[in-house]
């Protein structure tokens, strides 16, 4: 049983763009009732030629709970260079009975930096990590693998970890995550079964972006579409300080340009049209 969700890409030139991929995880056994959701974004920054550049977060992950685990040491991700930054993707299962899945997902030319609960494997793992040569060289993929992860509807959420250092911080936005209907996930680790209402994982890629994004001379953003299959749908979005504005730009094969939103838009109305595309 294949079970693939959409993802979405986030391209920043001076404003954001929303495009479309996909992730495949494979049940053990054929199960109707079972669905997987998976969210999350994709970052890429564009240069002035509107492509992908190399950059580097600022921060690694200290906004992270720190039982979520991650590769190398404590300062991972200083100098991990990338043109693709796998932001919070988190993959939820729904099912109305307990059932077991195994679940792998494979990243083009990146590596998998972060996640939690517990992975049956990481490649290239803290011990093996190549750093940014892992990003560019031909044909490699990061990979992660849970071998066996349990839906467990009837579990309950009493036993969702907290960071052991700070457990009162809750607005925390890896919790706000857990805020969803999804069946509880129990997943062995070496210290007992972990628990959590998700897998959660992040990554950097060295791969090329399929579409470009500039400035007119008349203000408008200039889409290019690099890649050899349609883009299903792209979104124009800006926000400066309170105020947000966004465009609906539709399939993108080859080039469109569209004026930049007006900022008078609201989160609830882009959450109602983003369900739509």
């Amino acid at each position: 049983m294949l079970l693939s969700a959409a993802r979405s890409r986030l391209t920043l030139p001076v404003v954001c763009l929303l495009l479309g991929s996909n992730l495949v995880a494979q049940a053990q056994h054929t199960d109707p009732d079972l669905t997987a959701h998976e969210w999350g974004t994709f970052t890429s920054v564009a240069g002035i030629n509107g492509k992908a550049v190399k950059w580097s977060t600022l921060n690694g992950s200290a906004e992270l709970p720190r039982f979520v685990e991650h590769i190398g040491g404590v300062n991972f991700k200083a100098g991990l260079r990338g043109t693709v930054r796998m932001e919070t993707p988190v993959l939820y299962f729904y099912s109305p009975q307990q059932t077991e899945v195994s679940v792998r997902v494979s990243f083009w030319k990146g590596i998998v930096t972060e996640w939690y609960p517990h992975a049956s494997r990481v490649l290239p793992d803290g011990k093996n990590f190549l750093g940014t040569e892992a990003l560019t060289h031909k044909g490699a993929s990061g990979t992660i693998a849970w071998d066996s992860v349990v839906v467990s509807p009837s579990t309950a959420a009493a036993n969702l970890p907290l960071d052991p250092k700070s457990p009162d911080d809750r607005d925390n936005q890896y919790y706000a995550a857990r805020e969803t209907s999804a069946s509880a996930l129990l997943v062995p680790a070496t210290t007992g079964t972990q628990q959590e209402k998700f897998l959660f994982y992040r990554g950097v890629s060295g791969t090329s972006v399929p579409i470009s994004a500039t400035i007119t001379p008349a203000g408008q953003v200039r889409l290019e579409n690099l890649g050899e299959e349609e883009i299903p749908s792209v979104i124009l979005f800006e926000r400066r300080d309170d105020k947000l504005g966004y465009r609906l730009g539709g399939a993108l094969s080859g080039e469109m340009s569209l004026d930049t939103p007006e900022l008078t838009a609201t989160v609830e109305s882009l959450s109602r049209d983003l369900e739509d595309v």
